[in-house]
């Protein structure tokens, strides 16, 4: 399970460290993608091809379901974790999430995300505002 939250900072490669604690959970070869929220999203590569699986069977005569598999297929990128743990981020997912020098690596259980620092810490604080009123509602339709 990938969990936790870190600060990391992005060199001038592109490049930025995996946390120790998801190296070896995550594997050599992983996939980053567009995210929802601002943020990109990291897949193991087992995990990456559940969510092929679940949206290869969405119905293609529905314009959301084949505008949100461009989404996530056209932006997605195989990357490899070098021998010290970093990733070389794209220039355009970089651009997308809007990663500047810091950026917080977070664990959401099957997937890793990477956010811009302040954008994180904005998120953070009106999702810590709400905790309360999606536990409820979670809690009724029986997530919780």
């Amino acid at each position: 399970m990938l969990i936790g939250e870190y600060t990391h900072s992005i060199d001038e490669k592109n490049r930025v460290s995996l946390p120790a604690k998801f190296r070896s959970e995550m594997g050599k070869k992983i996939v980053l993608t567009p995210g929802l929220d601002q943020c990109l999203f990291v897949f193991t590569q087992k995990e990456w091809a559940k969510i092929d699986e679940k949206l290869n069977q969405s119905s293609l005569l529905q314009a959301d379901n084949r505008s949100f598999n461009r989404f996530m297929f056209g932006g997605a990128v195989e990357v490899e974790v070098d021998s010290i743990g970093r990733i070389l981020i794209p220039d355009f997912l970089r651009d997308r999430a809007n990663l500047k020098n810091k950026v917080v690596v977070i664990g959401v259980s099957s997937r890793v995300e990477i956010w811009n620092e302040k954008t994180w810490c904005e998120y953070k604080k009106v999702v810590e505002k709400q905790a309360d009123t999606l536990a409820e509602k979670l809690g009724q339709v029986g997530v919780l």
